[in-house]
């Protein structure tokens, strides 16, 4: 579904474009500003969108759906660029610092502070945004009475794109390598002027790589603490509407939020990938805008209009669909939890039998299934974080559980249905002192194909916490329990519900040091489905949204298509295999200020064999910026590799005013590899 673009709105738009924001270090921020004709007189509540990722241009069509729409309910919108992005001064060296919050706060107060502004704020935003603004509220800025967020989490260590049950996530590759190059970009000389080229070389100088500072931190430590409001959610006392796709990445928080916080939240997860709501795909997309209105004209304007009525929990509960690397539609239908955990969902345990997944209750034989997989299990993974751009979902498992310990269910006779996150338990031992486990659920048809539902990884030597991790001692049978990802499912009669474990995972996840044989004990060993019984009420109208609404985007032309693959490679004569992923944009350019943008990314994942240090994530970025005689490029790579003791990190920034190049860095290290 399309997203309706409105042309009339109930309030006249003022548009103030590069507005300069002072912050107590002496810096200034870009900024955009849209609010209501009028607010000079009238004051209205202002609302925040804090990111590193370009209001000027990057991501000028998407502010343009969205912040104009919310002005013209009434709101004064400030999208801000975070130091050292877009044509704000400094430099970007880091995610989520003390400087950046604290940013945030002279930037909220800034914003209470303006003629137009009635002294009460909100923020909102979408991945870095919806980080930024749960970090924030937990410093309880005075102004601030309610956040929006998308597409967030509250554990920066084990539930981002960091270290998943504490194993190393290929997307912390990934994720560097794009900061990497939006922390190089320049200014804009049409809003800086003759100053652009000092503040890019102060960018240039003053970056580092980014994949270092996190491989550097392998566990859960004081650097990961900061800013995870899992370590105190009652630091959060501002109401809450949190959301998340199941396709995305960041689906968890929401369900522990409206576990753990105490103040009136709501929560929306719906088939997405890492998108709004609004812009959501796979479909259905809904009218999100809508929400966020009236949730703010609740606790912004003291509205009397139901924003905390019906379900805390909002959810799409999919249907069984073949496997693909891309859906346009998820059908399904929604169903709502007055509650969360919900009162609806019981957990249902089975236990694991030989190649079998029991029924509840049923007795089963004690023995011993072995498995080692090769590297190959996981190159139809899919990414940890889908964003629908090139198809990025998993693909049919069967070729994965080729390499994997497989356990079934039983052709189900009736229709069964998950809401929350399946738990694993399992008695385990290993040959090697590091090792991980890779647990999948699928949904597998009659005809054999295997549709991925969830999945959940663990560091073995994680098993006791991600604080203080401890090595395995080969042989000895442990006991662990960890979550899949939740997630909201239908099994149809006639399907089997399928667990598969793994003890690889690449290029999902970076594998251990060495092969690793690990033996599960059956009838000790356990799937526990969260199930919601079928006869239980959805608590929700068949459609509670309206359809997606914003205002007409910003004018862009596509000079040159662009260009997005997703491939994988095997060489059965040198065993080199591959997983290439394009991003290439083309060329953009941005009609109002007359900017051709081109940016050409590329992902590579490469390993040999079954050689466990063979394993390279390595990506590359060219970004070029273009308006008339003006040119300039930066051009970043990262190349992540290992050997048993240690990763390699290995990275190049070349940066080019015209074609002069200005600036060449290289940077070589070596980290320790720790239980890892």
């Amino acid at each position: 579904m399309s997203t309706r673009a409105l042309a009339s709105l109930p309030y006249e738009i003022i548009e103030d474009e590069n507005v300069r924001i002072p912050v107590s270090d002496g810096i200034h921020l870009s900024a955009r500003v849209w609010r209501p004709a009028g607010s000079e007189s009238v004051p209205v509540p202002g609302i925040l969108e804090y990111i590193p990722y370009r209001q000027r241009d990057l991501t000028s069509v998407r502010d343009s759906i969205h912040h104009p729409y919310l002005a013209g309910h009434g709101y004064a919108c400030v999208r801000v660029d975070i130091r050292g992005t877009g044509e704000s001064e400094g430099v970007l060296a880091d995610e989520y610092l003390e400087s950046e919050q604290r940013d945030a706060e002279d930037v909220l107060a800034w914003l209470a502070d303006q003629p137009w502004c009635s002294g009460v704020t909100g923020m909102m935003g979408i991945s870095w945004g919806g980080f930024a603004a749960l970090q924030v509220a937990a410093r309880k800025p005075p102004s601030l009475r309610a956040i929006a967020i998308s597409s967030f989490t509250d554990d920066r260590f084990a539930d981002d794109m960091h270290y998943m049950g504490g194993c190393l996530l290929s997307d912390n590759v990934a994720e560097s390598g794009t900061m990497f190059s939006d922390a190089t970009l320049p200014p804009d000389p049409a809003v800086v002027g003759d100053r652009w080229l000092d503040l890019w070389r102060e960018r240039l100088e003053g970056c580092g790589s980014w994949a270092e500072q996190w491989l550097r931190h392998q566990r859960r430590d004081d650097y990961w603490r900061h800013a995870s409001v899992s370590e105190n959610y009652s630091d959060v006392q501002v109401p809450v509407l949190a959301s998340s796709g199941w396709a995305d990445g960041y689906s968890n928080a929401v369900t522990r939020l409206m576990a753990h916080l105490d103040v009136p939240r709501r929560g929306l997860i719906g088939p997405w990938s890492h998108k709004y709501p609004h812009l959501g795909e796979p479909g259905p997309a809904i009218g999100y805008l809508q929400e966020v209105v009236r949730w703010w004209d609740h606790w912004l304007k003291d509205a009397d209009n139901g924003a905390q009525d019906g379900p805390m929990v909002r959810t799409w509960l999919q249907e069984s669909v073949p496997p693909s690397t891309s859906y346009e539609d998820r059908p399904g239908r929604w169903v709502g939890e007055t509650h969360w955990p919900s009162p609806h969902v019981k957990p249902s345990e089975h236990a694991l039998a030989p190649h079998r997944i029991a029924r509840p209750g049923e007795a089963v034989p004690e023995t011993v299934l072995e498995v080692s997989s090769p590297l190959s299990v996981g190159q139809f993974a899919g990414k940890w974080a889908s964003y629908s751009a090139p198809p990025d979902l998993p693909y049919d498992q069967r070729e994965e559980d080729g390499g994997s310990l497989v356990f079934d269910t039983d052709v189900l006779t009736e229709r069964c249905e998950i809401l929350g996150a399946p738990r694993v338990r399992l008695e385990v031992s290993a040959d090697r002192p590091v090792a991980m486990v890779a647990a999948r659920l699928s949904d597998v048809a009659p005809d054999g194909r295997a549709t991925r539902v969830t999945y959940g990884l663990l560091n073995l030597t994680h098993r006791a916490g991600h604080d203080e991790p401890r090595p395995l001692e080969p042989g000895e049978v442990c006991e662990v329990e960890f979550e899949l990802n939740g997630v909201a499912q239908a099994f149809p009669a006639g399907h089997r519900i399928r667990l598969s474990l793994s003890t690889s995972y690449w290029p999902l996840a970076w594998p251990p040091p060495e092969p690793v044989m690990l033996s599960v004990h059956t009838g000790r060993s356990a799937l526990v489905l969260p199930v919601r019984p079928v006869a239980e009420p959805d608590e929700v109208s068949a459609n509670p949204f309206g359809e997606p609404e914003g205002t007409p985007p910003l004018a862009t032309t596509q000079l040159t298509p662009p260009e997005q693959r997703w491939e994988v490679s095997r060489d059965l004569v040198a065993y080199h295999s591959a997983l290439d992923i394009v991003k290439n944009s083309g060329a953009v350019r941005y009609d109002d200020i007359d900017l051709t943008v081109t940016r050409d990314v590329h992902e590579r994942y490469t390993w040999v064999a079954d050689d466990f240090c063979s394993p390279v994530a390595e990506t590359e970025w060219i970004a070029t910026f273009e308006r008339g005689d003006w040119s300039a490029r930066s051009e970043t790579s990262t190349r992540v590799s290992c050997t048993p003791e240690e990763f390699v990190v290995d990275a190049r920034l070349d940066a080019y005013d015209g074609d002069r190049r200005i600036v060449s860095r290289n940077w070589h290290c070596t980290v320790p590899r720790d239980l890892l």
